[in-house]
């Protein structure tokens, strides 16, 4: 029987631009993502992603902004 995706694991992962996802435990990050440290389920992790993810602008945009 397949696993139901919204019973899996979870942990925030973040890319180089600071932007930010969930992604399933135990598999392999994809280049350029890095582990953010919050594990849990599905929407504990999106929640908060939701709490520390204020600007949804890529670290580069931002950087451009202030300039």
């Amino acid at each position: 029987m397949p696993e139901e995706p919204y019973a899996r694991e979870y942990m925030v992962v973040r890319n180089n631009e600071e932007q930010h996802s969930l992604w399933p435990i135990g598999r392999e990050l994809p280049l350029g993502w890095h582990e953010e440290g919050k594990h849990g389920t599905r929407e504990e992790c999106l929640d908060h992603i939701e709490r520390i993810w204020t600007d949804m602008r890529p670290l580069s945009s931002r950087r451009r902004s202030v300039q």
